[in-house]
């Protein structure tokens, strides 16, 4: 039986785990030996397709609960004080998103990983990887895998000798500002609001409870950090005129910055989640990204291990970076630019503002941007 290993116990490192150990592989799942049986606290949310959520359910068979399904996704831009509505995304049928706590589907993931056979939790901080013999070094102990999966964030040293100081990256100086707020309105529709400070989104969860996720640039951020809770309560009285805010709960923020690898492994060693691409949280779009690449290294593994053939004399990694790469690449570049369209300047905003006024009129682009927004760039 081959034998591979995860470092990392993120929501990529999780998943990653729990759908691989489903085929005959044994895996080692390394997290820090800080980390108890029950995973920190994330107070962010996230939306993921219609596509990538029926693959949990499919893979994972994860509580349904945990889901607040979405059906229509409104966007709005700021323009002289005014807040004006650009375009409708809806389904009949089908949904166009699914939005969750990280927390909820990250302590599912835990309690099922604890519980699997095939994966062995370990405990320790890793101190190196080398990448000749396939293996990782914990002190003065060395251990042999097939394949080594790198699932620690994007700024993590054990990527230097795999990257090569060649990523794409970019400091956009901004910061997301994120919390959940608890109100007496049913709010159950999605919403995207471009506004001067930066992109607010809106997330149901539940009928009376939804998320903010807002990016600020870090002047205006540093300016008024001290009263996030007091202008996020205006902001949203502003913007949903009649509703009833009851609470808003603790307010996280985490800095913004574009970084795409541009290489995917070295030997048997591979980069998966934000390692390989964080991104802008301007269209949710992360980590629907790294479920897609989750699903093809499941396929490519899962075609190996029917061939019988070792993962370390395979080119399954050149494979994953060559059917990967494409759409992470123009994906993560588009969101980029889509950023740049939505600043407030005197160059963009009149361009902008005229390209919004007539976009409803383009049946093509809403069809387009739903069927990217679910399956992604298909090559």
């Amino acid at each position: 039986m081959q034998k591979i290993c995860i470092i990392g116990d993120g929501l990529s490192g999780l998943t990653t785990a729990n759908i691989l150990a489903k085929q005959n592989i044994k895996i080692d799942f390394y997290c820090s030996p800080t980390i108890s049986s029950k995973p920190l606290k994330d107070l962010r949310t996230t939306a993921i397709s219609e596509t990538n959520f029926k693959y949990l359910i499919d893979k994972l068979e994860v509580n349904k609960n945990i889901f607040f399904p979405i059906k229509e996704v409104k966007l709005f831009y700021e323009d002289n004080n005014k807040i004006l509505n650009f375009l409708n995304l809806d389904e009949k049928e089908k949904k166009l998103m699914f939005i969750y706590k990280n927390e909820e589907l990250k302590s599912f993931l835990n309690k099922k990983l604890l519980k699997n056979k095939n994966i062995k939790v370990i405990k320790k901080e890793i101190t190196s990887i080398n990448y000749q013999t396939g293996s990782i070094e914990i002190k003065t102990k060395s251990y042999e895998y097939d394949l080594i999966i790198l699932c620690i964030g994007s700024r993590s040293k054990l990527y230097d000798k795999i990257a090569e100081n060649r990523d794409i990256e970019k400091n956009y100086k901004e910061f997301s500002v994120t919390t959940t707020i608890h109100h007496k309105s049913q709010v159950i529709t999605a919403a995207q609001y471009f506004l001067k400070e930066g992109p607010l989104a809106i997330l149901p969860i539940k009928k009376n409870v939804f998320s903010i996720v807002w990016s600020v640039n870090a002047e205006f951020f540093r300016n008024n950090s001290k009263n996030l809770r007091l202008i996020l309560q205006n902001k949203v009285k502003t913007i949903l005129q009649n509703i009833k805010v009851l609470k808003i709960n603790n307010i996280s923020h985490f800095p913004i910055f574009l970084n795409l690898k541009t290489k995917y492994f070295k030997k048997n060693v591979l980069i998966l989640g934000d390692g390989l691409h964080a991104i802008h949280p301007i269209a949710g779009q992360g980590f629907n990204l790294i479920l897609r690449d989750i699903r093809k290294l499941e396929s490519l593994l899962l075609k190996n291990n029917n061939l019988g053939i070792s993962l370390k004399n395979t080119y399954i990694l050149k494979d994953f970076y060559n059917s990967r790469k494409p759409e992470n690449t123009m994906l993560s570049l588009g969101i980029n630019l889509t950023n740049l369209f939505f600043k407030d300047t005197k160059y963009i905003s009149p361009i902008r503002n005229l390209v919004l006024q007539n976009v409803k009129n383009f049946d093509f682009l809403k069809k387009i941007s739903k069927k990217i927004s679910d399956t992604g760039i298909v090559f």
